[in-house]
C-alpha cells in the first residue's frame, strides 16, 4: 500500500524529500548536459547535498537560461519524448518541454491527487473548459489526473457560454475546471437568457490562471462576486508547465497544498534569501522524478507566500499561497509598487465592466507608466470617476483610463494565437 506522503509529520517529509533530492541530483549530474557543466563550473559535489539547506550551495537557474541552453536541459534522447508541451510565453519566448512516458504517468498522479485535495471523487463527471491542443500542457495534464482518478471528463473547451450551458444541462457535471472571469461571465450569461443555473448540477469549481484568494488568504471581489450568485465551491489551484506540479486548495481554502513527492520549494528575497514562513519572496522550485526536463532550484518569477501550519484536513504538507505577483510585471508607480492582480481585482469590484485591458511601459524618464482601457457593457453609465476613486482607495494610486468599445478589446483578449486570455500588455 502507498504511503500517503502528506500526512506523515513535517519532519518525515522533509527527509522523504531529501532523500528524493538526491535521487534527483544524480540524474540531473548523469544526463543533463547544462546541470553537468553547471556542477564542474561552480566545483560543485552533488554527493554533499544531503538536507534542504544544502541546496542554497547550488546556484539558481532562470527563465532566460531555459530560453538561451533550452536543449542542455534535456536529460533523455528524443526517441524516449512521448508528448511536447511548451510555456505560454506569458515573460517571454516560449520554452519546449518534453514528457517520458514516466513524465506523463507523474503528471497524472498530480492532477488525481490535486483532485483528490478539491474534494473531486471517482465516478464524479468533470466538464473541463479549457483548451487541450496547442502543445498546452494543463489541459493534458486535467484530462489525465481525472482519468486516472476514475472520472468522467467532457472536453468542451474555452469560451462559448451557450455550449458550456447545454453541455452542462446533458451531461450533469458535479465539477467545473476554468479560469474565474469566465464563470462570472456565464452567470451573466444564463441570468440574461433566463437560465436556471442556480438548478444546475454544479458544486464546486476548480479555478486556474487567476487568483481566488488575497495575501491573507480572503476571498478577492472576482471570487465574491461569483459565489454571491451562485453558491459552489471555488478552488484555486496553481501550477506551471516548468513545475509540472499543482498547488490546490481543499475544502478550508488555506493556500495550495505542495505534492511533497513531486516538488521542492523555497520562498526567497531579492538577495535569493529564504524568507520568514508568512512572508512574501519568489518561489524558486526543484523538480522531483522528471525525466524529460527536470529543472533544480529553477525560479519561477511568481511571488507567493508559504503557509506551515497543518491544515484542517489533516495533511501535513505546507501550501502555497496565491500568486501575488510576477517579479518582472512589477510595477513602480508614482513610488508606489503595484502588481497586476491587485489591479485586475479592483476592476473586477465593477460590473457595469465587460472587459479591460492594463498596458504598462516605461516613458521617456524611464518610470513606469500605467493605462487601463475599459469597456462598459451595455445599458451601464460609464463611471470612470467612481473607478478611479477606487483605485486610489485601495492602491493608494489613479492610473489613467480610456474608454474603448467592447469589440476593439475582445480583438486583444481572445488573440486566436494566444492560449490564454490577454489583459495585461507589458511593453517594457
Amino acid at each position: 500500500m502507498q504511503i500517503q506522503v502528506d500526512t506523515l509529520s513535517a519532519q518525515e517529509i522533509k527527509k522523504f524529500q531529501e532523500q528524493k533530492l538526491q535521487e534527483q541530483l544524480q540524474f540531473v549530474n548523469q544526463n543533463s548536459p547544462f546541470y553537468k557543466k553547471l556542477f564542474i563550473d561552480k566545483n560543485i559535489d552533488i554527493n554533499q547535498i544531503k538536507t534542504l539547506e544544502d541546496l542554497q550551495k547550488i546556484p539558481t537557474t532562470c527563465k532566460n537560461d531555459l530560453q538561451q541552453f533550452n536543449d542542455d536541459f534535456f536529460c533523455v534522447p528524443m526517441h524516449q519524448i512521448r508528448d511536447y508541451a511548451t510555456t505560454s510565453g506569458t515573460l517571454g519566448s516560449p520554452v519546449t518541454f518534453g514528457l517520458t512516458d514516466k513524465d506523463l504517468d507523474r503528471l497524472a498522479f498530480n492532477e488525481m491527487t490535486s483532485f483528490k485535495i478539491a474534494g473531486i471523487k471517482p465516478g464524479d463527471v468533470v466538464q473541463l473548459m479549457t483548451t487541450i491542443d496547442r502543445r498546452f500542457m494543463a489541459g493534458l495534464a486535467y484530462f489525465l489526473g481525472l482519468r486516472e482518478l476514475g472520472c468522467g471528463v467532457i472536453r468542451v473547451g474555452s469560451g462559448i457560454p451557450q455550449m458550456q450551458w447545454d453541455s452542462i444541462f446533458k451531461y450533469q457535471p458535479k465539477y467545473l475546471i476554468g479560469v474565474p472571469s469566465f464563470i462570472l461571465k456565464m452567470i451573466e450569461f444564463a441570468e440574461k437568457n433566463n437560465i436556471p443555473y442556480q438548478e444546475s448540477s454544479i458544486e464546486g469549481v476548480v479555478c486556474i490562471g487567476e487568483a481566488l484568494r488575497t495575501a491573507d488568504l480572503q476571498p478577492t471581489i472576482l471570487a465574491n462576486r461569483i459565489t454571491e450568485k451562485w453558491n459552489i465551491k471555488l478552488h484555486s489551484t496553481y501550477a506551471s508547465t516548468e513545475m509540472s506540479s499543482a498547488f490546490t486548495e481543499c475544502e478550508h481554502f488555506n493556500g495550495g497544498h505542495v505534492i511533497p513527492e513531486l516538488i521542492i520549494t523555497e520562498i526567497l528575497d531579492d538577495n535569493e534569501q529564504p524568507v520568514a514562513d508568512g512572508e512574501s519572496g519568489e518561489l524558486v522550485v526543484t523538480t522531483l522524478g522528471v525525466e524529460g526536463v527536470p529543472l533544480v532550484r529553477f525560479k519561477t518569477g511568481d511571488v507567493v507566500r508559504k503557509h506551515m501550519e497543518s491544515c484542517k484536513c489533516g495533511r501535513n504538507s505546507y501550501r502555497i499561497g496565491p500568486v501575488e505577483g510576477r517579479k518582472q510585471q512589477m510595477v513602480k508607480y508614482k513610488g508606489t509598487t503595484l502588481y497586476p492582480p491587485a489591479m485586475h481585482d479592483a476592476l473586477a469590484n465593477f460590473e457595469s465592466i465587460e472587459c479591460h485591458v492594463i498596458e504598462i511601459w516605461h516613458n521617456d524618464l524611464g518610470t513606469d507608466e500605467i493605462v487601463i482601457k475599459l469597456a462598459f457593457k451595455p445599458n451601464y453609465e460609464e463611471d470612470v470617476d467612481a473607478i478611479k476613486d477606487h483605485f486610489r482607495a485601495k492602491l493608494r494610486v489613479t492610473p489613467k483610463v480610456e474608454i474603448a468599445s467592447i469589440e476593439e478589446l475582445q480583438k486583444i483578449i481572445f488573440n486566436p494565437l494566444s492560449r490564454k486570455p490577454i489583459v495585461l500588455i507589458d511593453k517594457r
